[in-house]
């Protein structure tokens, strides 16, 4: 890490240094007075990145908060740097009549800049002023969830992120594009587009186009080799011992529900008809799982996902649907477990961690009501189950590791639990400050859709705003 730093130490010296002696270079060979009065005229801007493979590289835009080189002519007497309208500040120690260093302040107006002075850079000097077209972005755009990652084709999809402006391209796995219908929010927090037809199988990321460039989705849309288990064929659906509070094939449901993203064809109900009302305090009262012990299978070849995958780049998703008309609130929660070995009743033992409990009711430490208008996907990196989390070396792991969690068990039945304990608000933050808030549990009708289990990778393809060079190591 030392070696590292003084590395980029060097480079950014080297490069400031050398960009000094080219401005006096420039400033020793001309005369002000003579200069000062001439025109300007802008040839290139370039950008200055002491940690890149190209540390002056010329570029068509910028983004805020980055260092620029501009080159051209009669830059001597330079008073102000407007970018966007937005004053900047440059140092007039490396002015020089040919060439420049501006910073794109980060406050800089993007796309709410005004129509006259967007995608501007103007100079201005007491003889007049030039104004030079260039191209100025937001930070980077990123994309951190998709409302759902199985939607149909002709349904809907909500994508949420940051700098999501001005989306004008979405393609869908497939190489499937689609440039019509997007619309979104103001703020870039979001879009919505419709799902193409002949998205591939095979899943993969969306990369999305916007005005602040490019960015890929996690790699999990439509990632149907990890089904594990969907009710209509692919997996196979364990049940055994009493029916009362296991969920059996014949307590399946498969009526059109949801709007907007809509049920796909069998789905679980917890808790299902034949549990209902739940008392306070019951544990166990609804339970579901794949076959398990020689039907499950996790492997590399059938998943597609390789053991070596980074624990915190591979999860598990499934899509859930709670109507308003009844939305879950105040009580009870989903035990998500790894393997068929706990009894329940317990939030997480500590020496039976092997589960994540779901509870989307809890919010900023109140309870929310939470229902869905359709169906939506739930996505928990494997990271994040408390058996893995507590490891000293979680950042180390893989999912080789959760595979071998799951080999060792006597029964690896992967399923959910409804439970209906009290929980305090500690259990849910992992923070010791919040053991004295209280969610006691009470008696619930509330009926939860669950569908498409899934192993999918959660890792997102590298992007550049400049691909055909080597990235910086």
């Amino acid at each position: 890490m030392k070696s590292l730093l003084l590395k980029n130490s060097l480079r950014t010296l080297t490069l400031l240094l050398g960009l000094f002696i080219l401005s006096f270079t420039h400033v020793s060979c001309s005369n002000d007075d003579d200069n000062n009065g001439s025109s300007m005229t802008v040839s290139g801007v370039y950008l200055e990145n002491a940690d890149s493979d190209v540390p002056d590289r010329l570029v068509d835009f910028a983004r805020l908060g980055q260092l620029i080189r501009i080159e051209g002519e009669g830059f001597t007497g330079l008073k102000k740097v407007y970018i966007n309208g937005y004053s900047c500040y440059f140092n007039p120690v490396f002015v020089s009549d040919k060439s420049f260093i501006v910073s794109v302040n980060k406050n800089t107006p993007t796309t709410d800049a005004d129509e006259g002075v967007r995608n501007t850079i103007r100079l201005v000097k007491d003889s007049g002023d030039y104004t030079y077209q260039f191209s100025i972005r937001s930070s980077a755009p990123g994309i951190s969830s998709i409302s759902n990652t199985m939607a149909k084709a002709g349904e809907p999809i909500i994508v949420y992120g940051e700098g999501l402006e001005e989306v004008t391209k979405v393609v869908f796995p497939g190489n499937v594009e689609v440039t019509d219908g997007i619309t979104q929010s103001d703020d870039g927090s979001y879009f919505m587009v419709t799902v193409p037809e002949n998205v591939s199988d095979n899943g993969g990321s969306l990369f999305v186009e916007c005005a602040n460039g490019g960015a890929y989705s996690p790699a999990y849309f439509n990632y149907k080799k990890g089904i594990i288990l969907d009710f209509d064929g692919k997996g196979q659906q364990g049940s055994w011992g009493t029916t009362a509070s296991m969920i059996t094939p014949d307590d399946l449901e498969s009526a059109s529900i949801g709007e907007g993203n809509t049920s796909q064809g069998n789905y679980c109900v917890l808790p299902a008809a034949k549990q209902l009302p739940v008392s306070a305090g019951k544990n166990r009262c609804s339970e579901v799982w794949t076959a398990g012990n020689g039907v499950d299978d996790w492997s590399e070849a059938t998943l597609g996902i390789p053991y070596t995958t980074p624990i915190d780049s591979v999860g598990f998703q499934f899509d859930i649907y709670v109507p308003a008309t009844l939305p879950w609130n105040e009580t009870g929660f989903l035990k998500v477990c790894l393997i068929n070995g706990l009894n329940g009743g317990e939030w997480a033992s500590s020496d039976n961690k092997q589960c994540y409990n779901y509870v989307p009711w809890v919010v900023d430490g109140s309870a929310v009501p939470y229902s869905s208008s359709g169906w939506v996907t739930v996505t928990i990196p494997f990271s994040k189950f408390y058996y893995f989390a507590a490891q000293s070396n979680v950042s180390s792991l893989t999912f080789a590791d959760v595979v071998a969690l799951r080999d060792a068990a006597s029964y690896y039945n992967f399923g959910f639990y409804f439970e209906n304990s009290d929980f305090t608000l500690d259990k849910v933050t992992g923070s010791s400050a919040d053991g004295t808030v209280e969610f006691p549990s009470k008696e619930t009708s509330v009926r939860i859709y669950i569908d498409n289990w899934r192993i999918v990778p959660l890792g997102v393809p590298a992007y550049s705003d400049f691909p055909s060079t080597v990235a910086a190591e």
